[in-house]
């Protein structure tokens, strides 16, 4: 199976410790953190396999939140995670599956229209962002987030 995984790019940039996001000022949607094959008999995700060379002209755009550099984004996920997947999705049918994943699980549109929208001191429990994603897209997603000082912060999306 795939895990399908998208990010909110404030969390993302705001816990970031290294180097700060490039853009200062962190998209306002969902995007897409990536595609990434799983296997139920083995809880760590294959990454990093033998399959082709990335060829980025095959790639159907999602944003690098962090250092602006779609292009070697795209290559370090497909590097990783789709040459783990070529069996079942070559690399335009990989970009392409995320693509249309990305649409029909807008989370951004879904939370928006649950009146779940970013709010410097409201605050959302696990089961009220969870609810209305499961009623739009019919599955339970998992939620990750990060600690920022003393808050957790939604961070991922995964189906």
């Amino acid at each position: 199976y795939f895990q399908f995984v998208q990010q909110w790019p404030p969390t993302n940039c705001r816990v970031r410790i290294k180097r700060p996001c490039s853009n200062p000022r962190p998209l306002q949607y969902f995007t897409i953190h990536g595609l990434w094959p799983s296997n139920y008999s083995n809880p760590t995700k294959p990454s990093n396999c033998a399959g082709s060379q990335f060829n980025f002209t095959k790639v159907i755009s999602w944003p690098d939140v962090e250092s602006g550099n779609d292009t070697k984004f795209w290559e370090g996920e497909w590097n990783k995670h789709g040459t783990c997947s070529e069996r079942i999705l070559n690399q335009m049918q990989y970009f392409q599956r995320s693509q249309a994943m990305w649409k029909s699980h807008n989370i951004t549109e879904i939370l928006k229209n649950a009146s779940i929208v970013p709010h410097p001191t409201q605050t959302w429990t696990y089961a009220d962002i969870v609810a209305p994603i499961q009623t739009a897209t019919k599955r339970t997603p998992l939620l990750r987030c990060k600690w920022d000082k003393k808050n957790q912060l939604l961070h991922e999306v995964v189906f």
